[in-house]
């Protein structure tokens, strides 16, 4: 499968890209999956060793390892003042609550068409959600492409810690601490629009990991945003896939029936109840056929007041759009916002964490998540910042993914 350039930029200035053709066949390897595996064995016990268990290799259906990050389950009240004595939702999935997950240590690369977490490799990127999807279900049973509830759960115990993630943000480093660095994936050393500015996988130091030692999950904040599954919005409307059951590769397609909206009491219900809770503009949009930006912000409401584009082209992956600090993300008047929100990282915390992190949306068409930031954010990127602003056939060299592991 070939990418191309559209001919056409971005907001930002970005080329728009897509894919054409037919994708190359994956030719899986010829070796017995159970011979694969024993050879890593002892590379298995010796990280488990080094690591007190923190840290292990997980092996998927060819018997190839990836280094995981082993979180155990903990409590909403643990990690949210007033929050119920409740398994975050990371660890509820079928109904069902899970002693632990495995979060992938590295950003994934892909070999055999599958996701594996290495050091020291450039980071995937360039596919679309449903390919990220894809490549972390091919694995086996219990793997998955990180959810969001997964990176919520990441991020408030990181929050709760005093551990919150720095990372590539700048080039290749920190924007406020340019010698904390990691190496580049690509040999470039100029700051255009168009230079990728990757670095390869766990090179950053250990404050670029969750919980700021070595054997933390790295490169949350910074580097590629990771696309992450169980949150979208339709025209504006918040939906989710409820608690963890993403992790069992449910259908999340653009017609799934599995997609529930939020009422202000945190019930969920299906898309287009009356009442849901929708990111609504605070100025009025356009109807400009142009990538426009729409300046103003937020808000959250129960109606949609203010969509960025209100022209009829069919064609809404490039039209107008916004963004904001993500803290200035706040309720309409009269609009109560349910808790479940901010454990999902919908809102900001309205009494705790605040950074700059920043929050892109065009509130119409469907839009797909991606949380974290990338290499040229600068001093705005960091693990709140939320990506909503492209449809799922979006693809971009500062986009990549991670896989996950749950016993489902």
């Amino acid at each position: 499968m070939e990418i191309i350039k559209t001919g056409v930029k971005d907001d930002i200035g970005f080329p728009v890209l897509k894919k054409v053709g037919e994708p190359e066949p994956v030719t899986l390897p010829e070796e017995d999956p159970a011979a694969v595996r024993e050879r890593y064995e002892p590379a298995r016990f010796a990280l488990e060793a080094a690591s007190g268990g923190k840290n292990t290799l997980l092996f998927d259906d060819l018997g190839r390892p990836s280094v995981m990050v082993r979180i155990p389950m903990f409590l909403w009240s643990d990690v949210l003042e007033g929050a119920p004595k409740e398994p975050c939702s990371a660890f509820v999935a079928g109904g069902k609550v899970l002693d632990s997950i495995y979060i992938s240590k590295y950003m994934n690369v892909i070999e055999y068409g599958r996701g594996y977490s290495l050091p020291g490799r450039d980071p995937a990127h360039t596919l679309t959600i449903d390919e990220a999807r894809e490549a972390c279900a091919a694995k086996g049973r219990g793997w998955h492409l990180l959810t969001n509830a997964e990176w919520c759960a990441l991020m408030h115990w990181s929050v709760k810690n005093g551990t919150v993630p720095r990372g590539n943000a700048s080039f290749g480093g920190e924007p406020d601490r340019p010698w904390d660095r990691g190496v580049l994936s690509i040999q470039r050393r100029g700051r255009g629009l168009e230079e990728e500015m990757r670095t390869l996988t766990g090179t950053g130091p250990d404050r670029w990991n969750h919980d700021g030692g070595p054997w933390g999950v790295s490169d949350l904040a910074g580097n590629v945003w990771d696309w992450v599954s169980g949150f979208r919005t339709v025209d504006g409307e918040l939906q989710f896939i409820p608690d963890n059951d993403s992790a069992m590769n449910v259908d999340e397609g653009p017609e799934s029936p599995l997609w529930r909206a939020v009422l202000q009491d945190g019930s969920f219900v299906p898309p287009g109840t009356p009442g849901t809770l929708k990111y609504d503009g605070t100025v009025p949009g356009t109807d400009s056929p142009e990538d426009v930006g729409i300046r103003g912000g937020y808000r959250l409401n129960t109606r949609m007041e203010f969509p960025n584009y209100t022209g009829n082209e069919a064609d809404t992956a490039h039209r107008a759009y916004g963004w904001c600090f993500f803290k200035t993300l706040a309720p309409a008047e009269g609009v109560e916002v349910p808790p479940l929100l901010y454990r999902l990282g919908a809102m900001p915390l309205p009494d705790g964490y605040q950074d700059s992190s920043v929050f892109f949306l065009r509130n119409y068409g469907e839009r797909t998540a991606a949380r974290g930031g990338s290499w040229f954010d600068g001093a705005f990127g960091g693990i709140w910042e939320l990506y909503l602003r492209e449809t799922r056939a979006f693809i971009y060299p500062d986009i990549g993914f991670r896989a996950a592991w749950a016993e489902v």
